[in-house]
């Protein structure tokens, strides 16, 4: 770095690194103002999330290509442990077989994809978006890059969405439009006309609650990770430039790890509490109230 330019306070450094790269639906660099802006979306979540959906189910099909009735290969007994695991979950929480032979390669894939989306906190902080400082300017982009989807609000809440559609559809094909509608009135405080407007007020609220925690959940957890990670990178920084003594190379390195082997377990669980909420919720929606 040259003497002309400064090196960012951890204030700074931080704010950088929690910028998303934004556009609006002109494709023009833009950035979020106000808490909600459907103006815009973060084409760094969007791109990272999409990319490494196709990586999963790339990974699940080359599992099921490569199969085999003799000795299992590793990746092979890797996948079916996984398979097994899904679909076990999926039989306890759904009878219906018919629902199960799409919510369960569903839930398989929900928790592939948010497994692959949270490893990206595994990868060195400033890794790609040291690239992209670079590269991002000569495309014609801002220098802003955010690399794990889970920790952004819109990719969590927008699955969670996805799950609550799922459960109006299957509340509506399991129990008929005039069933799941009485149901909506008529729980849980009772089948009378005086209780109609509360049971549907606390159904619209039990959906929402559900939906906003659901998301919520997941990234509390991986944007707390991935700030943890951007303060224990900040202490290699200050020892980088001669700040501090030793004491914060050595805090930094037993930190980092730490904090990784802890984030491991993070990221698995995230992945399996999403997918077990999925089937969950899923499975509620058949039942008869």
């Amino acid at each position: 770095m040259s003497s002309e330019q400064h090196a960012p306070s951890a204030g700074e450094y931080i704010t950088h690194h929690l910028q998303h790269l934004q556009k609006n639906f002109a494709f023009e660099s833009v950035k979020q103002k106000d808490i909600v802006d459907f103006s815009l979306y973060n084409l760094d979540s969007l791109v990272f999330a999409t990319v490494l959906g196709f990586l999963g189910v790339f990974l699940l099909w080359l599992g099921v290509r490569k199969a085999t009735s003799g000795v299992p290969g590793r990746f092979q007994a890797a996948v079916e442990i996984l398979f097994e695991m899904v679909d076990n979950q999926a039989k306890s929480v759904i009878d219906n077989a018919k629902s199960r032979a799409f919510v369960g390669p569903l839930a398989l894939t929900v928790f592939v994809w948010i497994f692959l989306m949270n490893f990206m906190d595994m990868l060195p902080v400033d890794a790609l978006p040291q690239l992209w400082h670079t590269a991002g300017p000569a495309l014609g982009f801002k220098d802003y890059l955010r690399v794990v989807p889970t920790a952004d609000l819109s990719t969590t809440l927008g699955m969670s969405t996805f799950v609550l559609l799922l459960c109006i559809y299957y509340s509506v094909k399991i129990k008929g439009l005039g069933g799941w509608g009485h149901e909506l009135i008529a729980a849980p405080f009772g089948d009378h006309w005086a209780l109609w407007p509360f049971n549907f007020l606390m159904q619209m609220i039990e959906f929402l609650a559900k939906t906003v925690s659901h998301g919520m959940r997941l990234f509390g957890n991986m944007f707390a990770g991935e700030l943890v990670f951007m303060l224990i990178a900040l202490m290699g920084g200050a020892f980088a430039m001669s700040v501090t003594g030793f004491s914060m190379a050595f805090g930094h390195v037993v930190a980092g790890t730490i904090w990784t082997l802890f984030h491991i377990l993070v990221i698995v669980l995230q992945a399996f509490i999403f997918m077990m909420l999925t089937l969950i919720y899923i499975g509620q929606a058949h039942d008869h109230h």
